[in-house]
């Protein structure tokens, strides 16, 4: 009898947390829509530095617009800041992470500046990554000239796993798309967040990432894109989801109230940016530039509310826009979940005679367990039909002499980000889609199609070069159990487990890898 009441009062109470959840949930349902501010990006930027200088080279390049790969974390900071400090009419931003820490409050005082000379700026954060910045999102939007929206936002706004419970089919599609846009003449776009993980300003955890700087026609086709975000019935500007805010709550996050630490690491941090060979040809407007034809493939925004039709999403513009590659497919995705299917696809081009050729995060590098053990259990039919797998290296030598080469210090790890893939020494890919369900599924992605050889050959070249030197190569012995080997010193040394790894974490990623969680990775 005692058990059954301890089983009654357990009932009791979870029936109570649901009642009440529920009515918080109901007191905090979403706001209408219909009193939103209306804005479409600025086309009439030709008299500005940007298009003066730009407008005559495209011109010279009909059809092509120029692009510039951002491979470096520094450079790629550098490139952001840059466009704030000259943009001189709008900058339209999105992005799927925005940390308050050293690069993300530079390049939010960069916009704030921007804001003060009357630049527009608009920005759009999903908000899957913005607990804690309520006031900070308030202050900014407090701003005549700076306007705040968060796509698919969480009600209540804490705690946010109230929405999970209640909402789950809309709070589980995040924005997973990443553009910087000035005056609607230069963009940035690929796989970088805003925060000092992905520009190389942290002793922590290191992520290699891609993005490309790029002029001409696709800027306006990122641009409409951006406006077509901006009004989707996701996006709700943030002064319908919290209190009014004050600018002077940004004071706090200035250069100047923080801590002899955190000043001296911006002293060093901007000092070493002011140094790069980028920043000087950035200024003096002589970057290499590759023209190239270049097309912007995104979601439907409508994907966020899972009604986006399926011949309106990455995943099926990308086999419209390339094809089926004929000889060559390198890829690289840091969350490689390539499910049943996409097995079947690699293994049929490998077994066609198509070198394939992936890499992605090894156990010891990656950043999401559960996203490992979906690969994981994938391997040996991907390496059984003849396609090449790397992972890489926790601490990959190649990217340790790059950080020093460009005073970066030592970092304890690396753990790969980038996106991006190259068919047949003719296209190339670079954006925020990642091979896994969710991204072809559930976020919303964008990236640039690129019909650039040379491009195309760089990635392809890094196979042959760099991953093997930073990756583990993994494969099939000859009883069909799995091995890595890693290059050390000029000699290769084989592991018949995940290196750098326990026994535990090993049996973590196989219970997880029985569980029926594909989708949701």
């Amino acid at each position: 009898m005692a058990g059954h009441q301890r089983i009654l009062d357990f009932l009791v109470r979870c029936t109570f947390v649901c009642a009440i959840s529920m009515s918080l949930v109901a007191c905090g349902s979403l706001p209408a829509l219909q009193d939103r501010s209306v804005s479409v990006a600025l086309s009439d930027t030709h008299d500005t530095r940007l298009g003066r200088v730009l407008e005559p080279l495209v011109a010279a390049h009909p059809g092509k617009s120029a692009i510039y790969a951002l491979q470096g974390a520094r450079d790629a900071f550098a490139a952001r800041a840059h466009l704030a400090q000259v943009a001189e009419r709008s900058l339209d931003v999105q992005y799927y992470i925005w940390r308050t820490d050293l690069t993300g409050t530079l390049l939010l005082h960069a916009l704030i500046a921007a804001a003060d000379r009357g630049v527009r700026v608009r920005l759009l954060l999903d908000d899957n990554n913005t607990s804690g910045l309520d006031p900070v999102l308030a202050a900014l939007d407090a701003h005549p000239n700076i306007e705040v929206r968060l796509f698919n936002p969480f009600v209540p706004r804490s705690p946010r796993w109230l929405s999970y419970l209640t909402d789950f089919g809309r709070a589980n599609r995040r924005m997973h798309n990443k553009s910087f846009t000035a005056d609607n003449q230069v963009t940035i776009v690929g796989g970088r967040n805003v925060g000092d993980e992905y520009f190389g300003a942290t002793s922590d955890v290191l992520f290699t990432d891609l993005d490309v700087m790029a002029a001409g026609p696709v800027v306006h086709a990122v641009s409409e894109d951006f406006d077509r975000y901006w009004r989707s019935l996701s996006s709700y500007p943030v002064s319908l989801l919290l209190p009014p805010g004050a600018l002077s709550t940004l004071a706090d996050l200035a250069p100047d109230h923080q801590g002899p630490t955190e000043q001296q690491s911006l002293a060093e941090y901007t000092g070493a940016l002011r140094q790069t060979p980028f920043v000087r040809q950035l200024m003096e407007s002589s970057l290499p530039l590759e023209w190239a034809a270049t097309r912007m493939v995104s979601d439907d925004p409508a994907k966020g509310l899972g009604s986006a039709a399926p011949d309106s999403l990455v995943r099926d513009k990308l086999r419209a826009v390339i094809g089926e590659p004929a000889s060559r497919l390198s890829l690289v995705s840091p969350y490689f979940v390539p499910s049943q299917v996409g097995v079947e696809f690699f293994s049929d081009l490998a077994r066609r005679g198509v070198h394939v050729e992936i890499l992605t995060n090894s156990l010891e590098a990656t950043d999401v367990v559960a996203v490992h053990a979906g690969y994981a259990k994938r391997r040996e039919a991907l390496l059984a039909s003849g396609v090449t797998l790397y992972e890489l290296r926790r601490l990959a030598p190649g990217l340790e002499q790059e950080r020093k080469r460009f005073g970066m210090g030592s970092s304890s790890a690396s753990s790969l980000h980038a996106k991006t893939f190259a068919v047949d020494q003719a296209t190339a890919f670079v954006g925020s889609f990642n091979l896994d369900p969710r991204s072809a599924n559930l976020n919303t992605e964008m990236g640039f199609v690129i019909e650039s050889p040379t491009l195309a050959q760089r990635v392809h070249e890094a196979f042959e070069v760099r991953v093997p030197e930073d990756a583990y190569r993994v494969s099939l012995d000859g009883d069909g159990r799995l091995t890595w080997t890693e290059q050390q010193n000029g000699h290769q040394v084989r592991y018949d487990s995940e290196p750098g790894t326990t026994g535990l974490q090993r049996f973590w990623v196989w219970l997880l890898s029985l569980l029926p969680i594909d989708s949701l990775l």
